[in-house]
């Protein structure tokens, strides 16, 4: 019997990279889903090679690309994050981070202006995100857990 649908005849997609998010876990939803998104947005614009093709419905609307393999979202308390910062600098992978200082700016340049005045031994993180090997990644999220 066969399909019609598309990529039905295909091997599952493995990916040699890993896409993952660490949020401290004592934040309030709204700011995990808001430092989730500003975090993905970060490893987006550094890797555009990472970004799918667009996508369109059977009627033929377009809708806009999306990252082409999945993001792991972790949560761990702060010596977690603040580990996972340090181990993800000596790996020299690609990183975005989010301070606590970021929840009261409303813009880029105001925000970069935040994590440019505090020291890095010193930067409140509430969360990172990383690219990279599977392994250096899983090595940098020692100690998180799988965010619920």
């Amino acid at each position: 019997m066969t399909t019609n649908s598309p990529g039905a005849d295909l091997a599952p997609i493995r990916f040699d990279t890993k896409i993952a998010v660490l949020l401290r876990d004592d934040l309030a939803v709204w700011q995990r889903l808001n430092v989730c998104a500003f975090l993905v947005s970060g490893i987006t614009a550094a890797h555009p090679q990472l970004v799918g093709d667009p996508y369109e419905d059977a009627d033929g609307t377009p809708y806009l690309a999306m990252l082409r393999q999945p993001v792991l979202v972790f949560q761990g308390s702060a010596d977690v994050l603040t580990s996972a910062h340090t181990r993800a600098i000596g790996r020299e992978l690609p990183m975005s981070l989010f301070t606590s200082e970021l929840f009261a700016s409303g813009n880029d340049r105001d925000n970069r202006a935040a994590v440019a005045a505090v020291p890095r031994a010193e930067l409140d993180l509430v969360g990172l995100a990383v690219h990279g090997p599977k392994n250096a990644v899983d090595k940098v999220l020692k100690g998180a857990v799988m965010h619920p």
